[in-house]
């Protein structure tokens, strides 16, 4: 941070690739095939419209407009957060067959932001950046020779900002459910969006829940035996088009169930969505990158 308080942060990287084909790869930044920008680890970027010059959104708690687009050589973001600034990316030609592409972000933090920037948001900045490079290069020439690597502040970082699941009724597509126990006592549910790139077959999911055996499968829904001396319990694990939903329902069946079910009803709604939000931030890391997913798509 310099003595007016101006934060200009750089990073840069030459891409053999043509400037018209990574300019091209630039133009798809927000878009549902967006093959740049480092999501499932990280949220992605989302605007209210197709880039373009006025659209509104952000990454995470990161809140911009596009204020300047030239189409396939680069975009500015003016951030419209208290600190303002700007962030902006944007392709060199270096050649017929070379190009530099480059980030600058600069800011001026206020307040709290001035103690966060260098020990939380610098780190997390960087590494985002770089690993956007990291799929430009993937995306452009089909490898990476030294991607992004994370540190354990870093991953402490992602760990803890990591999304957490909300409570929600059945979802109409659960089906084995709903028909899976009799009069029961005890029903709930927690979902989480289906990122880019996690798996969409829900046998994937059953981590969640490990050990307990499958029972039944039925188009996007597992059904898993979850029972205990006692209880008649079920668990169901639900992929549709845009959520993944951990639904359980339970019955006592004896005074021992009942005394059993009472003590340990208490943590459950903790438990399950703690299992819920570390299969699902396990599977985002496991997927392939957004430039890995570009390519294959063109691959075939």
């Amino acid at each position: 941070m310099s003595v007016t308080g101006v934060v200009r942060n750089e990073h840069e990287r030459v891409v053999e690739a043509p400037a018209g084909a990574v300019g091209a790869l630039l133009d798809r930044l927000s878009a549902p095939d967006d093959p740049l920008f480092p999501t499932p680890a990280w949220p992605a970027m989302a605007f209210d419209g197709p880039l373009a010059v006025g659209a509104a959104g952000g990454h995470g708690p990161v809140r911009y407009r596009v204020a300047a687009y030239e189409p396939g050589r680069g975009v500015r973001f003016d951030l419209t957060d208290p600190s303002g600034g700007f962030h902006e990316l944007t392709v060199e030609p270096l050649g017929e067959r070379r190009c530099r592409v480059r980030h600058v972000l600069e800011t001026r933090p206020k307040g709290l932001e001035r103690l966060l920037w260098p020990t939380v948001i610098r780190p997390v900045h960087d590494t985002m950046v770089e690993e956007l490079l990291d799929n430009v290069e993937r995306a452009a020439t089909g490898t990476c020779a030294r991607p992004a690597r994370w540190t354990p502040r870093v991953q402490l970082l992602n760990r803890l900002a990591w999304a957490r699941p909300e409570t929600v009724d059945w979802p109409a597509g659960a089906r084995l459910i709903r028909t899976a126990v009799d009069r029961p006592g005890y029903r709930d549910a927690y979902r989480m969006p289906l990122l880019p790139g996690q798996p969409r077959d829900p046998d994937a999911w059953t981590g969640v829940l490990r050990g307990f055996p499958v029972l039944a499968r039925e188009g996007g829904e597992v059904l898993l035996d979850v029972q205990v001396k006692g209880l008649t319990a079920r668990a169901s694990i639900l992929i549709d088009e845009r959520y993944v939903t951990l639904s359980t329902v339970v019955r006592t069946d004896t005074t021992r169930g009942r005394l059993y079910w009472s003590a340990v009803r208490l943590g459950h709604p903790f438990l399950a969505r703690l299992m819920l939000r570390r299969t699902h931030r396990g599977l985002a890391l496991a997927a392939p990158s957004a430039g890995e997913r570009v390519r294959r798509a063109v691959t075939g």
